[in-house]
């Protein structure tokens, strides 16, 4: 149930949330920290023209919800004093202790974190957020409480903030809460931001509701009566409650399973709350005995829990109609947990902290959690063993002497290898699952016996890197292979080196190079031309670090910003990466809430994905004059694979007046390999040249231009 929100919601009304479930709370203090709040933002507005002082209000009486200590809900009605008012840490220390300051102060510095920035600013932001969940969990989560209140009313502000707070919310607020056990708070912040990304979306889904219960009548009620009749006949004493799932589970699943609405068939949950673990089981076999159980959607969390104290068993069965219903069977006490997660812990019922024998260790599952990411040197390696670990599922896999293994959902052998150690992983060369041997791209299932068959002189090889779904695994395979070809990324980095600078008139000498790697914080000249023969940086941007005056100043004569005729002066556009239009060529845009317009070829196969939104199309065409050579193409290059000829090319694409701002390897043999060579040029016209230019050279096997790339394709340019 949401808590009160309006604006009079006064200290007695939040006192006695609170007693409710803690009878023994110093209701003093409480009405303290409410006063000193309100005088603190005295004068304050929200975007919504309300009294500020609502905000901390509304998030404290969240936290209610999840029956929280006091100096939790203290420092939620404090959390933005220090930040946004003349309140002090000293003076907040005096007047509610260390405890709430320190809270307080803790909040505080997650509100200054930028966490949409870039790639790598983003893993140091992620670095310090759990460095403050380390401190104490309670500082995340009364930040999700804020966030949570935030999103309930976001509609007062600018459509630009509301699209940046959605996606942040999206990508990281509702993982974390999810990952943290409070399961109810994640599909409420997904379902708020997804009504601000994709309104018509939801409301589709929401549109489809109701027609489906007009044509099949209250289907939950039906079951819920069902199952209670079972239960009754089994002598099981157990509460039934069943829900439609949100408009958001239902299009992520849509999405995942490529289903229309009409033929997806589990979107109703229901949960089973019973008095005993005995009764779960016995809960379980008689819902199986009258439905039939579909095969792979049963999981034990109850013998086997998750790393959040999460307990419960799941079950997905054939109901009436043959509608496909999911089933949770907890206890009460796994519901708490289920319900609260890892803020359990905290827990009050009767006055007293909560025993529940289910609650997570606050303090042991962050540190579990910090010790996995702390390895991890690389930020774009951290970045992604941090959103893996936040979004994943888990799996349970048992080493041959009965030891549980975690790994997310879809792993697979290698990183079960890795997982163990990473001397296991490295040597890895099959693997037997059920005492069968499988390819390493088998993905493991709940409850598999895994034995990883190792060999002296095997090394990580670099097919792996597809098969390994964790952040450990991939790092460590990344890492080896970067050692191992060192030397060949070096040769490779000088080649591309030398034809980033011979671009601006200017030589890659040993000393430009070693003044670049020291602004760019790399050990040395070698770790920075290592970098670049492995694509991991562009020789763009070295340039731009020791020349940065010397860059080509794009749209000197036809503003980039502008190069497009057709917009109404407050639209921006983007031109779409799957087909890149270049000026010259045919347009058409797409429109975007909050994103603007995205400009298309009007030849390109995503078009047909809007053939029936023609209001969302615009007739657009390229400015005319001379546009600067700042337009994205990729090509699809097949290169004779003899010493020099990688080099040779880049030095043509220099002397065309196009730049390279990217290479891919796409596939490598003995005799030749295949690249995405990412240029930017001025138009169609001078891709032309270049292709005819490359083409004549004899050690292009092939050449074409690479569009309508697959969405997992990697912009250079993000």
């Amino acid at each position: 149930m949401r808590p009160p929100d309006q604006i009079d919601f006064s200290a007695d009304d939040l006192v006695g949330l609170v007693t409710k479930y803690n009878p023994r709370t110093n209701a003093a203090r409480i009405r303290a920290a409410y006063e000193y709040g309100r005088e603190m933002h005295e004068g304050q507005l929200r975007h919504s023209g309300e009294p500020y002082f609502t905000h901390p209000v509304a998030v404290a009486a969240i936290l209610t919800q999840q029956q929280l200590d006091d100096a939790t809900i203290i420092t939620a009605l404090l959390h933005d004093t220090i930040e946004d008012t003349k309140a002090s840490y000293l003076e907040v220390t005096r007047l509610f202790g260390a405890e709430v300051a320190e809270l307080v102060d803790g909040v505080t510095k997650l509100t200054n974190l930028q966490l949409n920035s870039s790639e790598t600013k983003q893993a140091e932001n992620f670095r310090k957020l759990f460095m403050a969940m380390s401190k104490d969990l309670r500082v995340i989560l009364v930040k999700l409480a804020d966030r949570l209140h935030n999103m309930r009313t976001i509609k007062a502000m600018r459509p630009d903030k509301q699209a940046q707070k959605a996606r942040e919310t999206m990508d990281i607020f509702a993982p974390l809460a999810g990952r943290m056990g409070m399961q109810w708070m994640r599909e409420e912040l997904e379902d708020l931001a997804f009504r601000v990304l994709n309104p018509e979306g939801r409301a589709s889904i929401i549109r489809r509701f109701i027609n489906l219960q007009r044509e099949t009548g209250d289907v939950i009620e039906r079951i819920t009566g069902d199952m209670a009749l079972e239960f009754d006949r089994a002598g099981v004493q157990a509460e039934v409650v069943g829900r439609a799932k949100k408009p958001y589970a239902i299009w992520r699943k849509m999405q995942e399973k490529n289903q229309s609405f009409s033929r997806l068939s589990d979107i109703y949950g229901f949960r089973i709350i019973t008095e005993s673990e005995e009764d779960c089981y016995r809960a379980l076999g008689a819902i199986h005995q009258r439905w039939r159980a579909v095969p792979g959607r049963f999981k034990d969390y109850i013998s086997q829990p998750k790393s959040n104290g999460y307990r419960s068993i799941h079950t997905t069965v054939s109901g009436r109609d043959g509608k496909r219903v999911e089933v949770q069977i907890r206890t009460t006490q796994m519901h708490d947990v289920a319900e609260t997660g890892v803020a359990a812990h905290w827990s009050y019922r009767d006055g007293v902290r909560s025993q529940n024998p289910f609650a997570v260790d606050p303090a042991k599952w962050i540190t579990q959690l910090s010790e996995r990411f702390d390895a991890e040197e690389d930020h774009e390696d951290f970045l992604e063993a941090v959103k893996l670990e936040m979004y994943s599922d888990q799996v349970f896999c048992f080493t041959p002497k009965g030891e549980v293994v975690k790994l997310p959902r879809g792993a697979t052998p290698i990183d079960f290898a890795f997982a163990i150690h990473t001397r296991i992983g490295s040597a890895c060369v099959g693997a037997k699952v059920d005492h069968m041997r499988v390819p390493l791209w088998t993905r493991l299932k709940n409850g598999q016996s895994v034995d990883i068959i190792t060999a002296e002189g095997q090394s990580p090889q670099a097919t792996w890197l597809d098969i390994a779904t964790t952040g450990k695994a991939r790092s460590a395979i990344r890492r080896a292979l970067r050692d191992e070809d060192r030397a060949r990324f070096i040769k490779l980095g000088r080649e591309l080196a030398r034809s980033a600078f011979e671009h601006v008139g200017r030589k890659a000498t040993d000393k430009v190079l070693a003044t670049a790697a020291r602004h760019m914080r790399f050990e040395n000249r070698d770790d920075l031309l290592a970098r670049m023969g492995s694509a991991e940086i562009t020789g763009r941007e070295v340039v731009q670090i020791v020349y940065p005056d010397l860059m080509p100043k794009p749209g000197e004569k036809v503003d980039a910003s502008r190069a497009v005729v057709g917009l109404s002066p407050a639209q921006s556009f983007e031109r779409a990466f799957c087909c890149q239009p270049l000026p010259g060529e045919r347009i058409v845009g797409i429109t975007f809430k909050g994103r603007g317009v995205v400009v298309h070829a009007i030849d390109c196969d995503r078009l047909s994905a809007y053939e029936e939104q023609l209001d969302r199309w615009l007739d657009l065409r390229w400015q005319e004059g001379d546009h600067g050579a700042v337009n994205g193409a990729t090509l699809d290059v097949t290169l004779n694979n003899d010493a020099g000829t990688l080099g040779r090319i880049c030095t043509l694409i220099g002397e065309s007046g196009a730049n390279i701002s990217d290479l891919q390897f796409v596939d490598r043999k003995p005799d030749f390999y295949r690249l995405l060579i990412y240029v930017d040029l001025r138009d169609a016209a001078h891709l032309h040249s270049l292709m005819l230019t490359l083409e004549a050279e004899s050690d292009v096997a092939e050449i074409l231009r690479y569009r309508n790339m697959p969405r997992e394709t990697v912009d250079p340019s993000a």
